[in-house]
């Protein structure tokens, strides 16, 4: 599993798991940083790759900024995390209008939700893998779970 390739729509498929992230002093110093840019190492004609970076973190506490898709509904206990602002809800769209590169941020507990253009900052650990969210039926691929998230 961990050198699988995948395509765009498995990739958007991400929209199953997410997180969110509260900082503490302890998690804050041991969290290691990744960038959007670091999510992928090759992309393919079978699609993309988990970067080296990824694989080595996984199941690690990590931490991502980014800004909070339109989710669903005001409070859920997740959301997608992208690296620009999206104006589009990402349940109510095709995949032709999502990025390649988002994460699906799965909260600790349900929160109210930041405006999308809001710059935030997600804590938790990273999973890595497909998985199936038997609450909404929804495939992810890479996860932020038991995860906070504060305004930057």
């Amino acid at each position: 599993m961990s050198d699988l390739p995948f395509n765009r729509r498995t990739v958007l498929g991400l929209l199953g798991t997410a997180i969110g992230a509260v900082s503490t002093p302890a998690r804050a110093a041991s969290s290691a940083s990744l960038d959007f840019d670091e999510l992928y190492g090759k992309v393919s004609v079978l699609g993309l790759s988990f970067s080296d970076k990824v694989k080595a973190l996984a199941g690690k506490d990590v931490r991502m900024r980014g800004y909070m898709a339109p989710p669903l509904k005001a409070e859920a206990d997740f959301f997608v995390l992208t690296e620009i602002p999206m104006s589009i809800c990402p349940f109510c769209s095709s995949d032709a209008d999502w990025p390649d590169n988002i994460v699906v941020v799965r909260l600790r507990s349900a929160q109210t939700f930041e405006q999308a253009n809001a710059l935030i900052e997600v804590r938790g650990t990273l999973e890595v893998g497909s998985w199936t969210d038997p609450a909404t039926g929804f495939v992810s691929l890479l996860r932020i779970v038991g995860a906070d998230f504060h305004a930057i």
